[in-house]
């Protein structure tokens, strides 16, 4: 087999092809503010084919997930960084993860998902509510996956729901927040998300119980479908 044919080097430059579709499509959405291209127009700024844009991703919005799942993907690597806390029971776990939510700025890249899907400060589209689920879902997968590499002598179901219980109410505190900030990154909207991800935390570490936060008096955001 010559290097050219060769198993590395083709992996190599399907890893390449697949990045610089993701640079691309990161670079249409800035500059366009939103998801508003084709898939031909990505081909022309990835300089690559049409076909092979499809080798790689099945539409746009499934690249569109991956760029915004990027964005948020600072808690998975910060989770890596936190130091093991305990042995691997399901309270020391909640810490590990409750300490990686707190160390990650999750502001600026939810900022960044308003202005690019749209969310709760406006009606966003089906198409646009579906993938801001999908990047919350992705972005839960690959946080599942770092704690089962981190513990993986735990109890997986215990892992499975610690990580759906708090990576599901941060796209909820996703939707409050926006929708008493405006989605803007700035002091105050800073401090009302971690008043919203200690609440958070408290609620999933002891339970839903009385010992809850005052209510906000902020009009409910309506929720997406």
């Amino acid at each position: 087999m010559s290097p050219e044919a060769s198993p590395d080097r083709r992996a190599a430059l399907k890893t390449r092809h697949r990045q610089a579709i993701v640079d691309a499509a990161a670079a249409l959405m800035e500059e366009r503010s939103g998801t508003d291209f084709t898939v031909d127009e990505l081909a022309e700024r990835a300089d690559l084919s049409r076909r092979t844009v499809f080798n790689h991703f099945s539409s746009v919005d499934e690249v569109v997930t991956k760029v915004c799942g990027d964005a948020l993907n600072a808690v998975v690597e910060t989770l890596a960084a936190v130091p093991p806390n305990g042995d691997g029971t399901e309270g020391s776990m909640m810490e590990e993860v409750a300490a990686a939510f707190r160390s990650t700025d999750l502001v600026t890249p939810l900022a960044y998902l308003t202005r690019m899907l749209g969310g709760p400060t406006e009606d966003p589209s089906p198409r646009q509510a579906l993938m801001i689920i999908r990047v919350f879902t992705e972005v839960s997968n690959r946080l599942l996956a770092a704690m089962l590499r981190r513990r993986p002598d735990a109890d997986k179901l215990a892992v499975h729901l610690l990580v759906g219980s708090v990576a599901g109410g941060v796209a909820v505190l996703y939707q409050h927040w926006a929708a008493e900030t405006g989605a803007v990154d700035t002091p105050d909207s800073r401090r009302v998300w971690a008043r919203h991800l200690e609440q958070l935390i408290g609620a999933v570490r002891d339970g839903h119980g009385a010992e809850s936060a005052p209510p906000s008096h902020t009009k409910p955001p309506r929720l997406m479908a």
